[in-house]
């Protein structure tokens, strides 16, 4: 059973940055997609990032330029840097995975839809 364990959320003023890591822990398999969702209050979940096994990367309009996801094979750990925080990035920020056995192609997704492990969550709060 894999699990996903978020951190370095907090607060910031606007303009600032922040690191999120995500820290996997179990048996993961070589195809993956992994990714960083957003929900605010009273808002739907949202996709921010996504990456492959491939090494592609996509990102939602809304923080393209500003956010930049990645991962260390070596630690089992995803990251989002956060760059030029406004404060309608404030939200909980999720890490989420789906594995696949074996070698294959995998698409790029921000879709929660396609995604069957989720972490509990880390708060980002982006003040004015």
């Amino acid at each position: 059973q894999v699990r996903l364990v978020e951190s370095g959320g907090g607060s910031v003023q606007a303009g600032g940055s922040l690191r999120l890591s995500c820290a996997a822990s179990g048996y993961t398999y070589s195809t993956y997609r992994m990714g960083w969702f957003r929900q605010a209050p009273g808002k739907e979940r949202e996709g921010v990032a996504g990456l492959n096994s491939d090494g592609s990367t996509t990102y939602a309009d809304s923080v393209k330029g500003r956010f930049t996801i990645s991962r260390d094979r070596a630690k089992n750990t995803l990251y989002l840097q956060m760059n030029s925080l406004k404060p309608e990035d404030t939200a909980m920020y999720y890490c989420a995975a789906y594995y696949i056995r074996g070698y294959t192609t995998i698409s790029n997704s921000l879709n929660t839809n396609e995604y069957n492990r989720w972490g509990q969550g880390t708060q980002v709060t982006v003040s004015s």
